[in-house]
């Protein structure tokens, strides 16, 4: 009588949520300066100018060192350099508390752009570990959708806190709290085939449905060349993905870096009823990423091809993207956050992205390619928090909204026109 094969485990969904609050923590000490730079632009006397150049600091090293940041994913073991990097980026969000000057507050987002950088390689590596290929989607938009629920419910508490503690105990308290989970994560983080409680049914089930359990590199792991770089950029699918993560990020980092000045000093929202109406747009967003992901691996699971499985959520959210130009005509407060979070909806429905590079990336490449992908995308960062404050400068977001609604409408053309057949890409022959 032959024994019952035994049932897989599901550690992967322990990981899963370990990622997800991870997630929360990264955006909470981005989201953080947007919440207290209304009390620092006065208690410093920045302008609106000076405010976009602080804001805009963290993307420079942060999209500039993603492609050093993927190497690093590729080499490093994730469970060391993910702790790591957050124990330090969140050193020097307490740090931020203490600044008087803005050299001061600019090194200091420069070096938590440094810091971050590697952060959504190590997501991607770890999903791309610990998840079939028809899980992943799912996986992708639960841990992705952390960036929004966290910023949706931390919202009003990241309002609350600078209020009662004041802009420098606001970057004291989120700060101390990721220097706590970075030493959780280093406590309870393991890859697949390391994990004390994973079964052997769980790495075959994760192996047969195209994850990498035994890690996302094969022989030649820890060694780079120029060719890999190369690699990165050679492909016309690739790029189609780059150009629409730098669309996606336009609207992204309107609402993480101006949304709370846009709703106080534009729109006249003061106090503890900007954090509510502030919330509303990023819960908008949380629907959305959870919506994309489960539709998308739903649409795989019904026998869709991958690429209409993939491609359609990012294409329905980019065309949403565009109707925060709506909130230009209008100045009823409750139509202005319908017409927001509308946008912010479709901006979680196109959040899932990172799928595209766990499904085309030769598997070899995949934490430089995320590198690049990420680089790019992050552009945004680097470039629209400076870009909306100078197009506000005096008060109005009429222009930036246009320029936002444009560029999301290129990044539907980007993925409809240049991603084509969702497929993974195999490395050209030297």
């Amino acid at each position: 009588m032959s024994t019952p094969a035994a049932l897989p485990t599901r550690k992967r969904y322990n990981m899963l949520v370990l990622l997800f609050i991870s997630v929360v923590v990264n955006y909470m000490d981005r989201a953080n300066l947007g919440v207290a730079s209304t009390a620092l632009r006065q208690d410093l006397g920045f302008s609106m100018v000076q405010m976009g150049l602080i804001f805009s600091a963290f993307g420079w090293t942060y999209s500039f060192l993603q492609v050093p940041g993927g190497i690093m994913v590729d080499v490093f073991r994730t469970r060391i350099l993910y702790s790591v990097i957050m124990f330090l980026w969140s050193v020097v969000t307490v740090v931020q508390g203490f600044a008087n000057s803005m050299l001061t507050l600019v090194g200091c987002r420069l070096a938590i752009g440094v810091f971050e950088a590697p952060s959504f390689p190590c997501n991607n590596k770890i999903v791309t570990s610990w998840f079939p290929d028809r899980e992943r989607a799912t996986a992708i938009s639960i841990y992705t959708s952390g960036q929004y629920l966290g910023l949706a419910a931390l919202s009003y508490a990241l309002v609350a806190i600078e209020q009662n503690f004041g802009w420098r105990g606001l970057f004291y308290i989120t700060g101390s709290l990721g220097i706590v989970w970075a030493a959780v994560v280093w406590v309870l983080y393991r890859n697949p085939a390391e994990h004390p409680t994973v079964n052997a049914a769980e790495l075959d089930y994760i192996r047969a449905g195209g994850g990498l359990p035994d890690g996302t590199t094969k022989a030649g792991a820890g060694k780079f060349s120029w060719r890999d770089l190369g690699e990165a950029f050679k492909h016309r699918k690739l790029w189609g993905v780059y150009i629409g993560q730098y669309c996606l990020g336009s609207l992204f980092w309107f609402f993480l870096a101006w949304f709370p000045t846009y709703l106080k000093e534009s729109r006249g929202l003061t106090g503890l009823s900007s954090g509510f109406y502030g919330s509303l747009p990023y819960l908008g967003a949380f629907v959305g990423v959870l919506l994309s992901g489960f539709t998308s691996d739903w649409l795989l699971k019904r026998g869709h091809s991958m690429s209409f499985a993939r491609k359609t959520p990012v294409l329905c959210g980019m065309a949403l993207m565009t109707i925060i130009v709506a909130a230009n005509f209008t100045t009823s407060t409750p139509l202005i956050i319908t017409f927001m979070t509308i946008a912010f909806f479709g901006n979680g429905l196109a959040s899932i992205a990172w799928v595209f590079i766990s499904s085309l990336a030769p598997v070899r490449l995949i934490g430089l390619v995320g590198g690049v992908f990420n680089c790019i995308g992050n552009l945004s960062g680097a470039t629209f928090p400076l870009l909306i404050g100078w197009l506000a400068k005096d008060g109005n977001f009429t222009p930036a909204l246009f320029v936002i609604g444009g560029v999301s409408a290129l990044g539907f053309c980007s993925y409809f026109f240049l991603v084509g057949e969702v497929t993974r890409l195999e490395e050209s022959t030297p």
